[in-house]
């Protein structure tokens, strides 16, 4: 995957471009908003990482202007700015996803590969297995070891998306968008409460553990003990 990061402070560019790197992505650095415009146009770029706070040209501007050209590539917008409002404005002017300041690499890693995925003309998978649980999405059943197992509709999503990452760390940020549709943190143990009751029906009666909490960071679903 190839990614251009807009960025002006180049501790964090530089911290971006080694990581990105290190997991096997391109990555190229500009740390202004015209000359990040001009190489989002040139560029055959996947992903797009734009800070909304840039000189010559602000992030949101970039954005817009690349939108209204007809440029399709996902963008994910940096930002010290973590109000509600603010990640708004940023989905308005036409990023795909907003990440604050400060970030973990794993989170914001796991949001750009999902960008890229979402953007690519593949077929959808209709059934993810991991180890001996399987989940259909066409039936809404899931099983482990050939039991079936009976989920709640919330359940049911919270799996079907930590099995849709198999193998990552997804953050509760990523759950709380994705699974519960929350663009912002209400402080609430919803989270630690749905995780408990799903691993209890996966796990529990099946002698080793698929559903890991990896601590500090968020939750994995892999095939393995830890």
């Amino acid at each position: 995957m190839r990614v251009l990061v807009i960025e002006d402070d180049r501790e964090i560019a530089h911290f971006l471009q080694k990581g990105l790197k290190e997991s096997g992505h391109g990555a190229d650095l500009v740390d202004d908003g015209e000359d990040g415009l001009e190489m989002a146009r040139s560029g055959d770029y996947d992903v797009l990482i734009v800070d909304r706070m840039l000189p010559r040209r602000d992030g949101l501007s970039v954005i817009q202007t690349f939108r209204a050209e007809g440029h399709r590539t996902p963008v994910l917008i940096l930002s010290a700015l973590g109000e509600v409002d603010d990640r708004v404005k940023g989905l308005k002017a036409g990023g795909d996803d907003y990440l604050t300041k400060p970030f973990a690499l794993s989170e914001l890693l796991a949001r750009i590969e999902a960008l890229a995925r979402r953007s690519a003309p593949e077929e959808l998978e209709t059934r993810y297995t991991v180890g001996d649980l399987v989940l259909d999405r066409l039936s809404h059943k899931v099983t482990r070891a050939g039991e079936p197992i009976l989920l709640q509709p919330r359940e049911f999503r919270l799996l079907e998306y930590l099995m849709k990452h198999a193998g990552q760390v997804v953050t509760r940020t990523m759950l709380l968008e994705n699974v519960w549709d929350y663009h912002f943190d209400p402080q609430t143990n919803v989270i630690d409460v749905h995780v408990s009751r799903l691993r209890s029906k996966i796990d529990k009666t099946f002698g080793k553990a698929l559903l890991h909490t990896v601590r500090g960071a968020g939750y994995m679903i892999r095939d393995g003990a830890e």
